[in-house]
This record gives structure tokens, sequence and C-alpha cells, in this order.
């Protein structure tokens, strides 16, 4: 749930909200709370961890990370489940342990309740597509699917929903390939 408090917050505030599991970010001095993750959540996280990392191992293009902090600005920080960053772009993307500029894909894992859904499918995509995110994968549970989106000038563009065998692919990711399906498998 969004609590909008005026004057807008920033990442000084942010840093002094409590440790007590639930996450906190922030978009345009805009407050978002949400619980930690649940296992479904995570066990997803987990399997489409496994698959990137496996193919950058064989394929060293950059670095993938989970659950990174990522502050843009004062009044923009949030908590992405997967950042890929190019390892040509690392330095220009990072600083002090955190994100502090566009990486070139992020991954949310959508969690239950409608909120949820409208800040990861309307609020953060907008705010990735301002700092200049390449790509943005939406993986929602619910409907089994992956959708994708390439920035398009100022906007991430909707340009794939894939479920069961269709592939998600990359072209920041030469030859990475995997059945959407995949994704989901909790066994």
């Amino acid at each position: 749930m969004a609590t909008r408090i005026e004057p807008r917050l920033t990442v000084a505030d942010l840093d002094a909200c409590p440790d007590d599991n639930n996450r906190y970010e922030l978009i345009e001095g805009e407050l978002f709370v949400s619980r930690a993750p649940g296992i479904p959540h995570q066990r997803v996280l987990h399997n489409l961890q496994m698959e990137l990392g496996s193919y950058l191992r064989e394929n060293p293009l950059g670095i993938l990370v989970p659950g990174a902090g990522a502050v843009f600005s004062d009044y923009d920080a949030v908590i992405p489940d997967l950042v890929f960053v190019r390892s040509d772009r690392w330095a220009e993307v990072t600083s002090e342990q955190k994100i502090t500029n566009a990486p070139d894909i992020v991954v949310e894992i959508l969690s239950p309740g409608s909120e949820n859904r409208r800040r990861d499918l309307s609020v953060k995509r907008q705010l990735y597509a301002k700092y200049g995110v390449k790509e943005y994968w939406i993986v929602d549970s619910e409907s089994l699917s992956v959708r994708i989106f390439h920035l398009q000038g100022e906007t991430l563009e909707e340009i794939a929903v894939l479920r069961g065998i269709d592939e998600i692919t990359s072209p920041l990711l030469a030859g990475f390939c995997l059945k959407a399906d995949a994704v989901f498998d909790l066994k």
C-alpha cells in the first residue's frame, strides 16, 4: 500500500525505517511497504537465478544480482528481485554496495495482491523506463506468464507475454533460451 506524505520522503528517511522484515521502497518520494516475499515467490526467483546463472557461467557477459537495492535518486529507491548488468557497464551502474544507475535487465516477480500488481506493472515500470532500464521482465505466478518489456524511447513497451513452451530470450543475452514453464517448476 502506498502512503502519500508531503513533503516527499527521501532515501535518508528510508534508511531510518525499522528493520522489521518489511520491504520499504520509494518511488518519487512515495513510500511503498510490502511484506517479505513468500516461499513460492522465492522458489520462482531461485529457478530464474539458477538458469540465468548457468547461462552466465558459460557466457560471461555480465553480473546477475538478486535483491540488490537500487537507488536512482534521493526520491527513488527500490529492491528489484533480480538485475543483470553487462560487465562493461558494472562500474558505471554500481557504487557503494548498491545500484545507482539503470541495470540492463530488471526482473520483478509479482507478489499476491492488487496493490503489488499495480506497483510492478505500472509504477515500477514507469520508474525503470525513466532511468533507462533496457529490458524489464515481470514474472506472474498467477497467470504462469512472463511479460517482456523493451525500452522504446522513454517507455518500456510490452513486446511479449510468454507461457508454457514459449521461449524467454533477450537481445542482451545472446543465445539465452528458457521455456517459460521452467520458471514456474516448483517440484
